[in-house]
């Protein structure tokens, strides 16, 4: 499993509009094969700041069924025009606590 975390900053004054196209958009994600969950946050502090996270199967799951597919134009095309800039996306693995 890998997590996919994903820092996206909106203009300011497009939020409301960012989350409805978000949820518009959700089951395009949702629904690539290799994605397990969904998940938005939003910035208590900053509330233009909105932090996603999506387990996939594998980073290869995540590029190859998505990132370059039309899933992803679709995606993009919902939600890339209230970005403030491009998102800050990096992979993560599970760190297991070291049981003796």
């Amino acid at each position: 499993m890998v997590l996919e975390v994903a820092l996206i900053d909106v203009l300011p004054g497009h939020e409301d509009a960012f989350v409805a196209d978000y949820r518009q958009g959700h089951p395009v994600l949702a629904g690539t094969p290799g994605c397990r969950f969904v998940r938005m946050t939003r910035g208590i502090e900053s509330p233009s700041r909105f932090v996603l996270l999506v387990e996939w199967d594998s980073v290869a799951a995540h590029e190859e069924n998505f990132r370059r597919t039309e899933r992803f134009d679709q995606w993009r095309a919902l939600i890339g025009k209230h970005f403030a800039n491009p998102p800050v996306v990096e992979h993560f693995t599970d760190v297991t606590p070291d049981v003796t």
